[in-house]
């Protein structure tokens, strides 16, 4: 589990400055190189290489490149609007965290100010021919360097902007958060359910200051705290939930410094929007936003749901797969980092609200995807057991009875009707 400073820097390496910033100081710090490695070069050397053609290529580079990155944005910014259009808005910020942009835009804007610093210090003299042959050299390696990125670059805009591809780039960030979640069940820290209900009953409480979606919580300053103070903290809150003033996010037993109390409420970090990584639900909420804009008449796209199904089968099937724990357990069989801090688990019956709810409401008058529906509720069933079987039961009986007010062949209906009567051992 990272902390707060960890968590934030992880961030801001996803922004798209930041690396367009590094590649950029790695461009002119590259133009630099060639005034300091040129006493280490050979004095016949630089005769017997055209180096003379530097100050041609880097004028044909400084005036192409400034133009690629101005289409590149360009076009950038068109497939990302397509994508959220075809898909959904909330998958815009996996697309702009990708690292093919960054890395694409981040080369262009490189090599323009690569271009242009070797210009500036070729004018003024200051590489004579030694130097001059280094930048040759740099500069072939950074035309090789522009065409493979160019090759990916087309690639990658090609595919961007379908449906398949975001629901992919869904999938995948919502099963980095389940195994994320598999390995810490309770964010590191012990089960809120053993705390028992009269501890937090009794227990003072802590509120949210502010009105948003929590983003992240930061169990080793939560658990620092605790075991400064000799207290215990109840998490009552998972990344995901949205606060306000007067909602409970903690109560804690043990510590009543005032400065302290500020740190624990601080460790959640409130955003206006939900993140994928330490929130599972996020992932199916976007996957069954997908599937809805797929079903909506102005689409009509029921094979794109029905994908999407097999999205969530495939996810669900990696969380209800049992796994050795990596660390030596607890009591409970959970391997505890936090053992200061009280969380509550992530509930599969709330991952099948998110998923299956929307789509079985949007998909109520499609055969197709009522079908899809109760083969998938079979199939966790199978994989979940016993547990789950109530809550299972509970969503083919909702769909089963969309299915019936919106079908208009009895034969479909008894279809939907034998699927979800099938037994549930």
């Amino acid at each position: 589990m990272l902390s707060r400073w960890q968590w934030l820097l992880k961030q801001l390496g996803r922004r798209l400055w930041v690396r367009v910033t590094l590649f950029s100081v790695a461009a002119v710090v590259t133009a630099l190189l060639g005034a300091v490695l040129a006493p280490f070069i050979p004095s016949w050397v630089p005769g017997r290489v055209g180096a003379d053609a530097l100050d041609n290529i880097l004028g044909i580079l400084a005036t192409s490149m400034l133009a690629v990155t101005t289409f590149s944005l360009t076009t950038m910014v068109s497939a990302y609007t397509a994508a959220s259009s075809n898909a959904t808005p909330r998958s815009s910020r996996l697309l702009m965290d990708d690292p093919t942009t960054q890395n694409t835009l981040g080369t262009f804007i490189g090599s323009f100010l690569f271009s242009l610093v070797g210009i500036i210090l070729a004018s003024t003299g200051a590489y004579g021919d030694s130097g001059r042959l280094v930048l040759f050299v740099v500069t072939i390696a950074v035309i090789v360097l522009i065409v493979l990125t160019l090759l990916r670059w087309i690639d990658y805009l090609s595919t961007v902007a379908r449906v398949g591809t975001v629901t992919d780039k869904v999938e995948a960030a919502a099963a980095k958060a389940l195994r994320d979640r598999k390995e810490r069940p309770y964010l590191g820290g012990r089960s809120l359910r053993d705390a028992g209900a009269e501890v937090l009953e009794n227990a003072p409480a802590l509120h949210a200051e502010e009105i948003g979606y929590v983003e992240h919580i930061d169990m080793a300053a939560i658990d620092e705290v605790a075991a400064a103070q000799g207290g215990r903290v109840f998490v009552l809150v998972l990344p995901g939930s949205f606060l306000d003033p007067s909602r409970e996010i903690a109560r804690v037993v043990g510590i009543t410094d005032a400065k302290q109390l500020a740190t624990i409420v601080r460790s959640f970090t409130i955003a206006d929007q939900r993140s994928f990584d330490q929130d599972p639900r996020f992932g199916f909420c976007v996957l069954a936003e997908i599937a809805s804009r797929a079903l909506s008449p102005g689409v009509n796209d029921p094979g794109t749901a029905i994908d999407v199904i097999g999205s969530g089968v495939r996810l669900f099937a990696e969380w209800l797969a049992e796994e050795p724990s990596p660390q030596p357990p607890n009591a409970d069989g959970v391997a505890v980092r936090f053992p200061n801090v009280w969380a509550p688990p992530l509930e599969t019956a709330d991952l099948l609200d998110d998923f299956f709810g929307p789509i079985a409401r949007d998909g109520a008058g499609l055969i197709e995807i009522q079908i899809k529906l109760q083969k998938a509720f079979a199939t966790i069933r199978v994989l979940g057991g016993a547990p789950l079987k109530v809550a299972l039961q509970r969503h083919a009986a909702r769909a089963l009875a969309h299915a019936e007010a919106a079908l208009v062949l009895d034969e479909d209906k008894r279809a939907v009707r034998d699927l979800a009567a099938r037994p549930t051992s």
